[in-house]
C-alpha cells in the first residue's frame, strides 16, 4: 500500500497546488445520462471510469497530466476525455497507478 504521506507532499502543501476534496464515503457522482458504468479504476488521488460506450471519464489530482485532458488541471467532478472521441478511438479498460493512468482503447 502506498503511503503518500511519508514519501509526496499532500497537494495543500506544494506551493500553487489545488485543492481536492478527498471523498471519505461513497457519493453519487453527475455523469451524463446515457452514461452506464463498465470499469472504475482509483489511483491515489484520481479516479477513472470507463463507459460501457466506450466513454473515459477522469476526476481527482491533475498535476501530472493523469487525467488525460492535455494539462495538469485536477477536477473534482468527472470530465470526459475528449481526446479520445477526437481521435475516433473507444476506452476499453482502463487502470489508474499511484500518479498514472493506462486506457486500453479500440479504433471505432
Amino acid at each position: 500500500l502506498f503511503s503518500g504521506a511519508a514519501e509526496l507532499p499532500s497537494p495543500r502543501e506544494q506551493p500553487g497546488a489545488e485543492f481536492i476534496s478527498i471523498q471519505a464515503f461513497p457519493a453519487l457522482l453527475d455523469l451524463p445520462q446515457d452514461a452506464a458504468v463498465g470499469a472504475v479504476s482509483c489511483g491515489s488521488r484520481h479516479t477513472a471510469v470507463v463507459t460501457r460506450g466506450g466513454e473515459l471519464y477522469t476526476w481527482g489530482w491533475g498535476k501530472y497530466g493523469q487525467l488525460g485532458h492535455g494539462d495538469s488541471t485536477s477536477s473534482d467532478r468527472p470530465r470526459r476525455v475528449e481526446h479520445l472521441t477526437a481521435e475516433g478511438l473507444r476506452a476499453q479498460e482502463v487502470v489508474c497507478g499511484p500518479w498514472n493512468t493506462y486506457v486500453c482503447v479500440l479504433e471505432q
